[in-house]
């Protein structure tokens, strides 16, 4: 079972070479890493280029203008070859070397469409020092406010392949809209490891500014809204409640 990495980047020289590390580390062997560029002017193709031959033939990259980063991300999965498609952001890594091989485990196991595991918020410059604990649980209804952590969602490519990829009319909450619709609408099996397997270093586009705080808002009440889920107003505010008890109980 092949599983496919993905990381998009643009000027990402200050972090890139923890992710392309971690990924590079892993002790399970077959996998593939594509590194999606936006045409970087920093250090970002040097760091990537000289990461290259360490792969032995299984990393690609391209470097080219595209139209944002779920557009990267959708040119990255039609250059995938294998079974299994992860997404790994250009600042976040995974914990330990074992991570993929326990992703391949599960799949293989339990037979299924998707796995999900559990993901710490970490300080930008100290990521021993855990600022959000993700700790996702078993599945249920997105109405609850519960949905998995992106960048610890692992999807089957022929899911992909059935029902889509990243809808980039969503500027921001398109990870979202992209878990609703498999998820949710589609009802794709899933299994929760649960344990932590990546970090991710605070921020993000959503939460950058009041602005795109409302604009994900409105982007999340809409995925419901297209994928013909109903959705009371309130639902953003219970999702943000949710996500407080994370900072209170990591």
């Amino acid at each position: 079972m092949k599983i496919s990495i993905i990381t998009v980047c643009w000027n990402s020289e200050k972090y890139l070479k923890t992710a392309i590390e971690s990924v590079l580390n892993q002790t399970y062997q077959n996998i593939e890493y594509i590194i999606i560029d936006g045409g970087s002017t920093d250090s970002t193709l040097e760091i990537i280029k000289n990461y290259e031959p360490l792969f032995e033939g299984r990393m690609k990259w391209i470097s080219e203008k595209d139209g944002g980063i779920y557009d990267a991300m959708n040119k990255g999965i039609n250059h995938t070859s294998g079974d299994i498609v992860g997404l790994l952001n250009s600042d976040d890594f995974y914990i330990s070397n074992s991570v993929l091989q326990k992703i391949s485990n599960a799949f293989i196991r339990e037979n299924v469409d998707s796995v999900y595991a559990d993901l710490y918020y970490v300080k930008e410059n100290d990521t021993d020092k855990i600022v959000r604990s993700w700790k996702i649980g078993e599945k249920c209804s997105f109405m609850s406010g519960w949905h998995p952590a992106h960048p610890s969602f692992f999807v089957k490519k022929e899911v992909y392949d059935k029902f889509g990829n990243f809808n980039t009319d969503y500027r921001i909450a398109a990870d979202f809209e992209i878990m609703l619709r498999f998820l949710e609408k589609y009802a794709i099996s899933t299994f929760y490891i649960k344990e932590f397997l990546l970090k991710m270093r605070l921020g993000g586009e959503s939460n950058k500014n009041f602005k795109n705080i409302k604009r994900g808002k409105n982007e999340i009440l809409q995925a419901f809204k297209s994928n013909n889920i109903s959705v009371p107003f309130y639902y953003p505010y219970k999702r943000w409640m949710s996500k407080m008890f994370q900072y209170l109980f990591k």
